[in-house]
């Protein structure tokens, strides 16, 4: 009885599923051989070729450059012994040398223990700011500062401490790494 149960229950008849699917293969052949195939690859080309040229159109998302408010100063801090001798020593600038992209700027024996260059309005397509002084300090303290400010604030400084001839430079760059 086991068996009889087994033989109408469980047997499948091989012959229709092996000929619906070779009905589907015989399809799928007839439209990949058409010319219908040929059309849809095409569109697909077409399409993906209008939105590459469209996504390539959109507004790149870079900043414009800027401008700013630039300024540059050199000073020198006489530090000098606890007890100063009758004449002391002067403190002065020999050269202070600014550049602003790639035009350089020199000034030769400005006067006074404080240079500056006053407010100067730069792109910031200018990249790169430079500032270099040299002078003559009295004592073994003597400090020469350059500072570089931006927009008011402060953005670069360099010290050179010690006596007789010293040089400071700094630099200050626009593009960030």
């Amino acid at each position: 009885m086991l068996e009889n149960f087994h033989e109408t229950y469980f047997y499948i008849d091989k012959k229709p599923i092996f000929e619906t699917l070779k009905i589907y293969l015989e399809k799928m052949k007839q439209f990949y051989k058409s010319k219908s195939l040929l059309k849809l690859s095409f569109l697909f080309a077409v399409l993906f070729s209008v939105i590459s040229v469209l996504n390539s159109c959109k507004e790149d998302d870079d900043e414009e450059f800027t401008d700013h408010i630039i300024k540059f100063e050199a000073k020198i801090i006489v530090n000098g012994p606890s007890t100063p001798p009758t004449s002391p020593p002067a403190a002065n600038f020999k050269t202070v040398v600014t550049q602003i992209g790639t035009s350089p700027s020199t000034t030769f024996n400005p006067t006074g223990i404080t240079w500056t260059s006053g407010d100067q309005f730069v792109s910031s397509s200018q990249s790169q700011l430079n500032l270099a002084a040299n002078a003559v300090l009295p004592y073994a303290d003597s400090e020469l500062i350059v500072n570089i400010y931006v927009d008011g604030e402060l953005a670069k400084t360099k010290k050179a401490v010690g006596s007789g001839e010293k040089n400071a430079s700094t630099y200050y760059s626009f593009l960030e790494l």
